[in-house]
C-alpha cells in the first residue's frame, strides 16, 4: 500500500487538504500534553507559554493551528499502581490532572474552550477555537467506585479508557496476563452506568476478550481513542479484524494511533504507514468508523512526516493522493467522532428517563465497608 509521488503533485494535494480541514477541522482522540505538564513541570503550567513554540513538547498552540485542529481530547492520565491497592491515591492524582487540564483550557481562552457535548464542539469550532474535551485513561482512576465515575463525568470527562498498561479491578488490559477473562460482573455494570451518563466507552489498551465483552453489553457506540490495526502490526495494543467488523456493527470508531511501535512494529516508520492503517481499517469497518487519535506527547517515537501536531494536513494530503474522497476524509477528520458522540448522548437521554443510577458495590466495598467509608469509632471527637 506504499505510494510514491512526485514533488510537484504534493502541493496540489496539500492545498486540497488544507481546504478540506478548513471546513472540517481535525478532532483528535488522544493527546498527553497534561501528562507532560505533570512529569516535566510538576503541573506548574503558568511557567510556560503555549502561545509560543515549545520544542520540548509535540504540542503547542501555533502548531495546533498549523495542523488545523478543531477539537482535542486531552488525556487525563495517572500511572498504574500495584493492582487494587491504594486506589484513593490514584483518584486524587486523577483529580489533579483534571484540574491542570481545566486550568490549561481556561488560561488560553482565545484558543481553547471546554466542550461537554457534540453541540458544544460544533459551536466552538465554528467560532474558530479548539474544542477541548477530557478523556480519563485507565479505570484505575476510578477503580470500582461508580460514585467516582459519576463525579469524573460531572467534572467534564467524556470518555474513560477501561484499562491502561495494568488491569483495573474489573477489566483486563492487553498487556499483563489476563486475570478476569474480560469484564467482571461489576465491569458490565460500569459499562451500563457509562451508557446512562453519556460517557464514551474507550476500549484502547484492553484485551481482545474485554473488547468483545464490551461490545456484547454496551447499548451505545464505543471508541478506540488511540489504536491501530492488528493485521498491519502484530502488537497487542492494536485491534483484531473481528473487532473491527464488530465496531462497525456497533456504530463505533477506531481513532488511529501514530506511535511507531503500533504502526509498523519498529522504530523506522513514516507517514505512509499511518495512511495504510487508516485505509485498512476503512476496508474492514468502512469509512464511517475510522478517525485520528495520534497520541502526541504520550509516545517515544513518531513516524517521519508526523512529528508533531502541525502535520495532520500532510497525512490528509497523502490520503487524497491515494484517491480517498473528500467526503470520506471529512468523516475521518471529525464527522465520525461527532456522529458517535451524538449517538452516545441520545442513548444516555433515553436511559436517564427509565434508569436510576446504579448502586452496585464492588467486592472490596461489599466486604470492607469501614475501609471505604470510614467509621465514627475511629474519630477523636
Amino acid at each position: 500500500m506504499r505510494h510514491s509521488h512526485p514533488g510537484a503533485a504534493r502541493d496540489e494535494y496539500l492545498d486540497r487538504a488544507h481546504a478540506l480541514l478548513a471546513e472540517f477541522p481535525v478532532i483528535d482522540g488522544h493527546n498527553d500534553l497534561p501528562y507532560q505538564f505533570n512529569i516535566q513541570l510538576q503541573n506548574q503550567i503558568y511557567d510556560i507559554d503555549l502561545t509560543q513554540p515549545q520544542p520540548r513538547f509535540d504540542t503547542d498552540i501555533p502548531r495546533l493551528r498549523a495542523g488545523q485542529v478543531g477539537g482535542q481530547f486531552w488525556s487525563v492520565y495517572v500511572g498504574c499502581r500495584t493492582p487494587y491497592t491504594d486506589w484513593t491515591d490514584s483518584v486524587r492524582a486523577t483529580l489533579e490532572q483534571v484540574d491542570v487540564t481545566r486550568r490549561m483550557i481556561e488560561h488560553y481562552p482565545d484558543h481553547f474552550e471546554l466542550a461537554l457535548t457534540a453541540a458544544d464542539i460544533r459551536d466552538i469550532m465554528a467560532r474558530g477555537k479548539i474544542a477541548s474535551l477530557m478523556g480519563v485513561e485507565g479505570a484505575h482512576s476510578m477503580e470500582a467506585s461508580l460514585g467516582t465515575l459519576r463525579m469524573l463525568y460531572a467534572l467534564g470527562a467524556r470518555y474513560m479508557t477501561l484499562t491502561h498498561s495494568c488491569h483495573s479491578s474489573w477489566a483486563d488490559s492487553c498487556t499483563p496476563e489476563p486475570t478476569h477473562g474480560g469484564l467482571t460482573d461489576f465491569g458490565r455494570t460500569a459499562i451500563g452506568e457509562m451508557n446512562r451518563l453519556g460517557m464514551l466507552v474507550d476500549i484502547s489498551h484492553v484485551s481482545p476478550d474485554t473488547m468483545r465483552d464490551v461490545l456484547d453489553v454496551t447499548k451505545a457506540p464505543i471508541i478506540f481513542s488511540h489504536s491501530s490495526a492488528l493485521a498491519l502490526c502484530d502488537n497487542v495494543r492494536n485491534v483484531p479484524d473481528d473487532v473491527l467488523a464488530r465496531t462497525a456493527e456497533n456504530g463505533g470508531i477506531v481513532m488511529v494511533n501514530f506511535y511507531s511501535g503500533f504502526v509498523c512494529c519498529q522504530v523506522a516508520c513514516n507517514l505512509t504507514d499511518v495512511a495504510d492503517h487508516i485505509q485498512y481499517i476503512a476496508s474492514v469497518a468502512g469509512w464511517d468508523h475510522v478517525g485520528i487519535g495520534a497520541d502526541y506527547d504520550g509516545v517515544s517515537s513518531l513516524p517521519t512526516g508526523l512529528e508533531d501536531v502541525s502535520t495532520y494536513p500532510d497525512l490528509f494530503a497523502e490520503l487524497l493522493r491515494r484517491g480517498v474522497s473528500e467526503a470520506d476524509l471529512a468523516k475521518v477528520a471529525n464527522g465520525n467522532l461527532l456522529r458517535v458522540l451524538e449517538a452516545v448522548e441520545e442513548v444516555a437521554a433515553q436511559l436517564r428517563t427509565s434508569t436510576l443510577p446504579s448502586e452496585a458495590l464492588d467486592e472490596y466495598a461489599r466486604t470492607c465497608p469501614s475501609k471505604v467509608f470510614g467509621s465514627h469509632d475511629d474519630d477523636d471527637a
